[in-house]
């Protein structure tokens, strides 16, 4: 069973994450996970913590000479901030932050400091998420699945990509600072960024992750808990400040008729073929063969310099929120993350499907299942 747990809290000493049900064989490659640790930590509207870290992967288990050896592989990642926390005196919080974890946070688990809710719910713990879907990464790539994303809007400025090929939007992506393939609608997020931060607010907006080159049949129609969209969706989902997940272009098809939307099927000397991808790559809980295409909306992030009324729950009294160093826009860094847990679910779904305790062995079930297809 494939599955994985991360630990820590955002000014501890750091961030821990246990995967389990990787194969034996598996061939790390380091460089590219810590690449994506930095894409994390990157994009235009980040604040003043990302120039404090550097993440950078630890090993502390189930990984020799470079590949994994069918335990449960630990990583470690320190946090360096935490060097100019561990001394210092915090008053106890009471005033709970709309929009975060806090007051929700503090009555579930009786907790008077709500900077004890805040530490655990902070999008630092995003980092062994990560960490966790780049390893994810290298077991897809094995058998030729890729993972990318790609920042769609921000601010209410729309990328317009309709035109360019998904495996050209993630390379225009991953060359801008911002992640968007269109440099123009990325000019003008960068200004609406710019203004949020003159005036003390936050932007969110949306971002696209893609798979391709996924094996037909991930997933499954026989129970809810197996439908592989429900899967992704939850994954994505439970990304900090993300409240909306579609498959495909779902909220547009809704607004048209059945034989708009359908995905059309032809034959062809491969087996059958579609020209369209409007269902996103999943039909009946399982992947058709097409790319999968999830895309997510992120709220803006609810700490803003500007005060937001609030309760000060040791007085019961009105209040206003107290400004604590964060972003102004983090869609370009969930955008990573968002590919770690698509990354993860699907890895999850691969093993499901085609087993495999050793990486050879599953390379070849995978290698035969599309010969045969």
């Amino acid at each position: 069973m494939f599955r994985f747990l991360t630990a820590g809290e955002s000014h501890g000493p750091a961030l821990t994450v246990i995967v389990e049900g990787l194969p034996a064989g598996l061939a790390l490659d380091i460089e590219a996970m810590n690449d994506d640790l930095r894409r994390r930590q990157g994009g235009y509207g980040r604040g003043g913590r990302q120039q404090i870290e550097q993440d950078r992967i630890q090993f502390l288990g189930g990984v020799y000479e470079g590949k994994t050896i069918g335990a449960p592989v630990v990583i470690l990642i320190p946090n360096r901030d935490y060097e100019n926390w561990r001394e210092r005196v915090v008053p106890p919080w009471t005033k709970p932050r709309p929009g975060h974890a806090d007051l929700a946070g503090g009555h579930k688990y009786g907790l008077g400091d709500l900077r004890l809710v805040a530490e655990r719910a902070s999008a630092r713990e995003t980092a062994a998420r990560v960490a966790a879907g780049a390893l994810a990464k290298n077991l897809l790539r094995a058998v030729d699945i890729a993972i990318g994303s790609y920042v769609e809007s921000i601010g209410g400025v729309m990328a317009r990509v309709d035109d360019m090929p998904l495996v050209d939007r993630v390379a225009a992506a991953r060359a801008s600072d911002i992640y968007c393939p269109d440099e123009l609608a990325a000019a003008d997020m960068r200004a609406r960024i710019d203004e949020a931060r003159q005036v003390g607010d936050s932007l969110g907006g949306t971002f696209v992750v893609v798979a391709l080159n996924v094996p037909v049949g991930l997933g499954s129609h026989v129970q809810w808990d197996r439908r592989l969209d429900g899967r992704l969706a939850q994954a994505v989902m439970s990304i900090q400040a993300v409240k909306g997940v579609e498959i495909g272009p779902a909220f547009a098809n809704a607004a048209l008729r059945g034989t708009q939307v359908h995905d059309a099927i032809y034959p062809g000397p491969a087996g059958p073929w579609r020209q369209t991808n409007r269902a996103g790559g999943l039909e009946g809980g399982m992947s058709n063969g097409e790319p999968i295409v999830v895309r997510a909306a992120m709220k803006p992030i609810p700490t803003t310099i500007t005060p937001i009324p609030t309760v000060d729950l040791a007085t019961g009294e009105a209040a206003q929120t107290e400004y604590s160093r964060s972003d102004v826009c983090a869609v370009p860094a969930a955008s990573i993350v968002g590919e770690a847990m698509v990354a993860l679910t699907l890895a999850e779904a691969l093993l499901e499907r085609f087993g495999g305790d050793d990486i050879d062995s599953l390379v070849r079930r995978v290698a035969d299942d599309r010969f045969s297809s």
